[in-house]
């Protein structure tokens, strides 16, 4: 399998921010950071460039949630090969918060959107462009995406200056067919642009289906260490590591970071597959009611819970 020309991105700071409200110390981020570094992973996306004053619960969030550049400067202050990485989502960021690239300590910029916000993303995309950095565009819930909408948003995008365009299961939903089906789509349609992927695991499927996604020519391939990540979490990073082809990783150091600051985390909160996120991957829907379920104490009335998504009478019956 011909996968020499992959780039791994690791959410870990960025996804899994959403476990614990980005509640990192400085330095379990500045050991990831200087892990992921010796394991050669490309980019390391340490958190989300979004305006605090855009955003309600601000106050709450750890500063990852936000990222600062003066900030990041101390927490990082020797950057290695490990290019940094920052996420933004349409209406919670204001550009002027984003400093030139030659000024900040991040090199690539990637704008998260629903298919009906492309138009507003490829506008984002095109100041952080002109402001030097690399650029992604993600379009989010793909799974929930109609055809035409889609061949309108490639017209636009093809005309945009965006480097890589992401394809994302949001809900975990997708299987090998459905990513290859994808990926063929998005290089017909956008023959000139990078690809990238950025799957889920409540299918149990995120590995696989990012392995689909490299050998059909996907070059960006989004992880997280020990798969942390909102809900059922991502592809594991350390799983690609030591799986891709013709490839300059090493998983030692990954597997060190695993251990020492990723099994400790792990006992504390919750992330991975489990049967509630498998029922809303496989009903194709956002995981927050099975987030709701597994916060409650019915967390694991699995049954009750499909009854419910699948029933939806059951959700407006009167308790006798």
């Amino acid at each position: 399998m011909k996968t020499n020309n992959s780039k791994i991105v690791d959410c870990t700071i960025r996804d899994g921010g959403l476990v614990n409200n980005w509640d990192f110390s400085v330095e379990f981020v500045q050991q990831l950071y200087a892990g992921l570094n010796e394991a050669g992973v490309d980019y390391m996306e340490i958190g989300y460039k979004n305006s605090p004053k855009l955003l309600s619960g601000a106050d709450s969030a750890g500063p990852w949630r936000f990222l600062n550049d003066e900030f990041l400067r101390k927490v990082i202050p020797q950057k290695g090969t490990t290019k940094l990485s920052a996420l933004v989502d349409i209406g919670r960021v204001d550009e002027n918060d984003i400093l030139p690239r030659s000024e900040s300590m991040l090199d690539l910029i990637r704008v998260a959107c629903y298919i009906k916000d492309v138009d507003k993303a490829l506008q984002l995309v095109q100041t952080f462009h002109d402001r030097g950095y690399e650029t992604t565009l993600n379009i989010m819930a793909l799974s929930n995406v109609m055809e035409n909408e889609l061949i309108e948003a490639f017209e636009m995008i093809n005309e945009s200056v965006v480097d890589v365009v992401y394809i994302v299961d949001s809900y975990g939903s997708l299987d090998y067919k459905d990513m290859e089906y994808l990926v063929q789509k998005f290089k017909t349609h956008l023959p000139n642009k990078r690809l990238g992927v950025h799957t889920h695991n409540n299918m149990q499927l995120a590995f696989s289906n990012t392995l689909v996604a490299a050998q059909n020519g996907v070059e960006f391939l989004d992880a997280s260490v020990y798969g942390m990540g909102r809900a059922a979490g991502n592809c594991p990073t350390e799983l690609l590591v030591t799986h891709l082809k013709n490839t300059h990783y090493k998983l030692r150091p990954v597997l060190e970071v695993l251990e020492n600051l990723l099994i400790p985390l792990r006992e504390k909160e919750e992330w991975g597959y489990l049967v509630p996120y498998m029922i809303t991957g496989t009903l194709d829907e956002h995981p927050r009611s099975a987030m709701a379920l597994r916060a409650s104490a019915d967390k694991d009335k699995v049954v009750g819970f499909y009854d419910k998504l699948t029933t939806p009478e059951v959700s407006f019956e009167k308790k006798q």
